[in-house]
């Protein structure tokens, strides 16, 4: 029995696809409690959205990376089952950063326009949308931080895609648990577990190497727990709209187990396996390829570069490895006993061969 709502009755349909930036989101903007906190480096604004009144504070930002936008999506679902479903509101306020990062958003690149990865900012605070967002956290004091990113297709676990991974970062070096990091392990175990019956073996948990400069490691020594969630591939679901979904159940799941405050669950945190880097977006088995003009057998693995054209992102197939690929996966696997020796030093060349493949 599937414990969460219909999703098709609370999907954002103004939202889709892969490239969102605040031209998409600000038609939306008007529905809910939005106050214009700060602007980017390039003076875009960033918007911030208020919901609930009660005690316990949740401060929720996503696209710190601009490129990463499938939890932006499933923030707006969030916000339409919030608006139609008011029993969390007298127990749990939420601060939601839906854009932090505009300028990257637009260009559709990871860091931000002076080419500055703001999850490596958090010492500096560099950057004009670090200080936002400290500013928010300072001024928030919130009880629980939720640091929302995509993950790239590479990740899996079990051999299946990694669809959503979890991380509880840590708050120094030891990599030790204090009440404050075991909270937030809690609620990736919450995650995990409701979430298991529909992500058989396609939930992974991050490396928990501490990094000082990284947001989410920063704002757990601070005290407050603070939960990595990282929407991933699903199959077949490069836009991630099936992604999307299970993103939105992860914020319900974590939601309510904030709002229940039931004992914590450490135990179920570790049993949730690590990330491993084992996929390409296709792979090619068996088949001979020149390198240094030497024909070769063995394996090619090819990966999507994502590219904006238009303001919609293409993916551009481009070489990545070749060789005994024994250890990896592809997401896509295509007959080639037919294929003819590949020149897989021309990145133009990749496309080509997926013709061939009629792929």
């Amino acid at each position: 029995m599937n414990p969460f709502p219909s999703y098709n009755s609370f999907a954002e349909s103004a939202l889709s696809g892969r490239y969102i930036t605040n031209r998409h989101i600000e038609s939306l903007l008007p529905s809910y409690n939005t106050t214009e906190v700060g602007k980017s480096e390039q003076q875009h604004p960033i918007y911030r959205i208020d919901w609930g009144t009660g005690h316990i504070k949740l401060l929720m930002w996503s696209q710190m990376h601009g490129n990463e936008s499938t939890t932006t999506k499933a923030l707006f679902d969030l916000l339409r089952y919030l608006s139609t479903h008011s029993a969390w509101s007298s127990k749990i306020q939420l601060r939601i950063l839906p854009i932090l990062n505009p300028d990257g958003a637009q260009l559709y690149t990871r860091v931000n326009a002076n080419g500055i990865d703001l999850n490596r900012d958090a010492i500096d605070l560099s950057q004009a949308e670090s200080r936002v967002l400290r500013s928010e956290f300072d001024d928030f004091s919130p009880d629980y931080a939720f640091n929302l990113h995509d993950q790239r297709s590479l990740f899996g676990v079990n051999g299946r895609p990694a669809t959503v991974s979890l991380l509880a970062p840590s708050y120094d070096k030891s990599c030790r648990f204090n009440k404050t990091r075991t909270k937030a392990a809690a609620l990736a175990s919450a995650i995990h577990h409701h979430l298991q019956p529909f992500l058989r073996n396609q939930m992974g948990r991050f490396d928990d190497d501490f990094n000082p400069n990284c947001v989410g490691d920063a704002f757990q020594s601070a005290g407050v727990p603070t939960l990595l969630i990282e929407a991933g591939h699903y199959q077949e679901d490069y836009n991630r709209e099936k992604t999307r979904e299970y993103i939105f159940y992860a914020y319900l799941a974590a939601i309510e187990e904030i709002v229940s405050a039931k004992p914590n669950d450490l135990k179920g945190y570790h049993a949730i396996p690590e990330n491993e880097k084992i996929f390409f977006d296709i792979l090619l088995k068996n088949v001979k390829y020149y390198e240094n003009s030497v024909e070769k057998v063995g394996d090619i693995g090819i990966n999507y570069q994502e590219k904006l054209s238009t303001d919609k992102v293409v993916f551009k197939p481009v070489f990545a490895a070749a060789g005994d690929l024994k250890k990896w996966r592809g997401h896509k696997v295509p007959f080639c006993d037919n294929l003819m020796p590949i020149n897989f030093q021309i990145e133009e060349s990749a496309q080509k061969v997926l013709n061939m493949l009629k792929f």
